[in-house]
C-alpha cells in the first residue's frame, strides 16, 4: 500500500534558488527543474522524463539538500559513482557510494557516516540496495527521498533492462512515506507504464521534457566499407574530438580501435570480453582526456556525464529507437553542435530480421519487437526529415524540416523503382528463394560468375536484365526490400520472397527507392581553432580559453578527477570571454558557484593576469 501522494507548490521555495546560485552557480531553473524540486520538496512523488544533458539529476539532488535527512540515489553505474561523488564534493555537497567496489573497511566508514547524519546524498547500487541489512539500515536513519536513476531499467522492454531493478518495488513497501523520484532520458508508452507498476507511481505527476537535441545533426548512409568511412568522417570533422563508435560485436570493435589507431586517431577498445580492470582504465581515461575516441559495444555509455563528447557513431544498427535515442544522445550534453552519424547495410538488416525469426519468444512478444524494428528501419529509410521522424516515434509532434539532418540538409532523390524490385523478386524465386543477396546481383547484372555458371543461372530469364543499373543501386533496393518485408532472410542468409511481395509482383503497390547521396559536413572545424572550444567563442577570447583549459587540466590530474568536474567548456569559455579581474566579476559568471570561487577563483584570475 502506497501512501497518497501529496499535492506540492508550482515554485520551488526561495532556498532552492538560494541554494542553486550558491553551489551550481545558476541563476535560474531549466525547463521545468523548478517544478520537479518543489514537488520532491514537498514531499510528492515524480516521473521525470528528460533528454540526456538536460539537468536530471539536479531534480533530485537539490530535494536531498531542502528536505531533512539523505537522499539516495539508486544507480547501476559503479564504475562511475566516485566521479559523480567527486563532482558533488566539489560543490561542497556532503555525499558518498555504497557498492561492490569498496573494501569493508570503506563501507563501514560510509555507514558510519550515514548514521551520524553526516550525508546529504549516498549513491546505491541497486544489488546492494536491496540487501536486507542495507534496507534495514535505512529505516534507521532520516531520508530525505530516494532517488531510482535510469529508470527504464526496470522495463524488459527498455532498451537496458536489469532484472535487479524490478525489486525496486519494494521502496513503495518498506518505505511508504518517502517521496521517490524515477528518472531517465527516453521510455515509450510500454515502458513508461513498467516504471509506474514497479515503482508504485501511480498517480504521480509525470515530467516530460520534449526528446528533441537541436544541437545534434543525425545522419544516416549505406555502409561501404564503415571503417574507412568512419576514418573519413573524424580526419573531416571530429579531428581532437572526444567521440563513441558503437559496433555490434566484440571482433568489430578490436578492429575497428586498431584500425583508428593505425590511422592516427587514438582510440580505446571496451567490451565485456575485456577484464575489469582493462574497462574500468578505458572508461576513466575517456572521461579524463581529451580528445579519446572510444570503440564499444552497449555495455559501454550508460550514464556518461562527459559533456564535450562531440560525436557518437554507429557502425552496425542498434536494436531499437529507444537504444538509438539514448546512445546518440551522450553527444553534444554541454548543448553544443555534434553529430549522431550511422552506417548500415544490407547484412545488418539481414542479421536483424533473423533474429527476430529466430525468436523463441511468445508470438505477442514477437509482435512488439518487430514494430520496433519496423519503426527503426522506417527511420533509417526516410527520406524525409530525420528529426520528425524520431521524436514522432516518441509521441511528440515536430514540424519539420529540422534543418540539421543529413536530409534536410541535402535531400536525398526518390525513384519510383516497381519494376526493378519486381526483377528482383523474380530473380530470389526462380534461383530457388535460397541465395544471398550478392548472387542476385550477379544474376540482375548479368555476371559470369563461376557460382552463376555451376547453379546454371545464367539460363534464367532474369539473368541480365538489371544491367542498366549498377551494384550500388541493386544493393539499395535489396536492402529497402528486407527493409520493407517483400524479401526475407533465411538460414543460411538467403533471401526469399515473403507473401507480402504478391502485391508487388501484380503490380498493386509502389515501390519508391531512396537513392544514396553525398552527405553534407557542415560540422567540419577550421583548423586554427581548438576542438574543444564552444562554437560562439570570440576570436579574441581563444588564447584565454586555451590558458584556462591546459590550467584546468594540470588541475584535474593533481585531483585524479574529470576535467569537467572542476568547470566544463562552457564555464570556461563564459570566463574566457568576460576576462574578470576580481572574484566578485567572477562570480557572477554561471556554472561558478560559492565553493568553486572559493577554491579555485584566485588561480583563475592568476591565469588571466599572466596573458595581459
Amino acid at each position: 500500500m502506497t501512501a497518497p501522494h501529496p499535492s506540492a507548490p508550482a515554485e520551488p521555495p526561495a532556498e532552492a534558488h538560494r541554494l542553486l546560485r550558491d553551489l551550481w552557480g545558476y541563476d535560474s531553473f531549466r525547463w521545468r527543474q523548478g517544478e520537479i524540486v518543489a514537488q520532491v520538496a514537498g514531499g510528492g512523488d515524480a516521473l521525470v522524463l528528460m533528454p540526456t544533458g538536460g539537468g536530471k539529476s539536479l531534480c533530485y539532488q537539490l530535494p536531498s539538500l531542502l528536505r531533512p535527512g539523505v537522499g539516495v540515489v539508486v544507480s547501476p553505474l559503479i564504475a562511475l559513482m566516485q566521479d559523480q561523488v567527486d563532482a558533488l564534493r566539489q560543490l561542497g555537497i556532503r555525499a558518498a557510494f555504497l557498492n561492490s567496489s569498496l573494501s569493508l573497511d570503506s563501507v563501514r566508514e560510509v555507514e558510519a557516516a550515514l548514521r551520524a547524519g553526516e550525508l546529504d546524498l549516498l549513491y546505491v547500487a541497486p544489488e546492494r540496495l536491496l540487501m536486507e541489512g542495507t534496507l534495514r539500515l535505512l529505516e534507521s536513519v532520516p531520508l530525505a527521498l530516494f532517488a531510482i536513476d535510469e529508470a527504464h531499467c526496470v522495463s524488459q522492454w527498455g532498451h537496458d533492462f536489469r532484472p535487479e531493478y524490478q525489486g525496486l518495488g519494494v521502496l513503495a513497501e518498506r518505505f511508504p512515506n518517502t517521496p521517490r523520484i524515477a528518472l531517465t532520458a527516453t521510455a515509450d508508452d510500454r515502458t513508461r507504464a513498467d516504471i509506474v507498476a514497479v515503482l508504485g507511481l501511480e498517480g504521480a505527476p509525470q515530467f516530460t521534457a520534449s526528446f528533441d537535441r537541436p544541437n545534434i545533426q543525425y545522419r544516416v548512409a549505406g555502409k561501404d566499407n564503415a571503417k574507412r568511412q568512419l576514418l573519413d568522417f573524424i580526419r573531416s570533422e571530429h579531428v581532437g574530438d572526444a567521440g563513441i563508435v558503437y559496433c555490434l560485436s566484440r571482433r568489430s570493435v578490436e578492429e575497428t580501435a586498431a584500425f583508428l589507431s593505425e590511422n592516427g586517431i587514438e582510440a580505446l577498445p571496451y567490451h565485456a570480453g575485456l577484464s575489469h580492470a582493462q574497462r574500468q582504465q578505458a572508461q576513466e581515461r575517456f572521461l579524463r582526456e581529451d580528445g579519446l575516441v572510444v570503440v564499444a559495444t552497449v555495455a559501454f555509455g550508460m550514464g556518461i556525464d562527459k559533456p564535450d563528447v562531440r560525436f557518437v557513431a554507429h557502425l552496425d544498427l542498434p536494436k531499437s529507437l529507444e537504444g538509438y535515442y539514448q546512445e546518440t544522445g551522450r553527444a553534444g550534453r554541454d548543448g553544443e553542435p555534434s553529430t549522431a552519424w550511422m552506417v548500415y547495410g544490407l547484412g545488418d538488416v539481414v542479421n536483424l530480421r533473423r533474429m527476430l525469426a529466430g525468436s523463441t519468444a511468445p508470438e505477442w512478444v514477437q509482435r512488439i519487437e518487430s514494430a520496433k524494428l519496423d519503426a527503426l528501419l522506417g527511420y533509417c529509410e526516410t527520406a524525409g526529415c530525420r528529426r520528425e521522424n524520431l521524436l514522432a516515434y516518441f509521441g511528440q509532434e515536430y514540424q519539420g524540416p529540422c534543418g540539421n539532418c543529413d536530409n534536410c540538409l541535402n535531400p536525398p532523390q526518390v525513384r519510383e523503382m516497381t519494376r526493378e524490385a519486381q526483377m528482383a523478386l523474380s530473380a530470389a524465386v526462380r534461383t530457388g528463394n535460397r541465395y544471398g543477396a550478392a548472387h542476385l546481383t550477379d544474376v540482375l547484372l548479368g555476371r559470369d560468375t563461376d557460382k552463376v555458371r555451376q547453379a546454371g543461372h545464367q539460363a534464367l530469364p532474369t539473368f541480365g536484365v538489371g544491367a542498366e543499373h549498377d551494384e550500388r543501386t541493386w544493393r539499395g533496393v535489396l536492402r529497402q526490400m528486407v527493409s520493407l518485408g517483400y524479401l526475407e532472410a533465411g538460414e543460411h542468409y538467403g533471401l526469399s520472397a515473403t507473401a507480402r511481395s504478391r502485391e508487388l509482383l501484380r503490380g498493386g503497390a509502389q515501390f519508391l527507392l531512396r537513392e544514396e547521396v553525398l552527405r553534407p559536413t557542415s560540422n567540419r572545424r577550421k583548423s586554427s581553432k581548438s576542438a574543444a572550444a564552444p562554437a560562439d567563442l570570440p576570436a579574441a577570447a581563444q588564447p584565454a580559453f586555451e590558458a584556462l583549459r591546459e590550467w584546468r587540466a594540470q588541475e584535474a590530474k593533481a585531483q585524479g578527477m574529470p576535467a569537467y568536474i572542476i568547470f566544463d567548456n562552457k564555464t570556461l569559455a563564459a570566463i574566457a570571454a568576460l576576462r574578470p579581474s576580481s572574484l566578485a566579476t567572477l562570480g557572477t559568471v554561471s556554472g561558478v558557484g560559492a565553493k568553486k570561487l572559493e577554491q579555485y577563483g584566485q588561480a583563475v584570475l592568476d591565469v588571466l593576469g599572466g596573458l595581459d
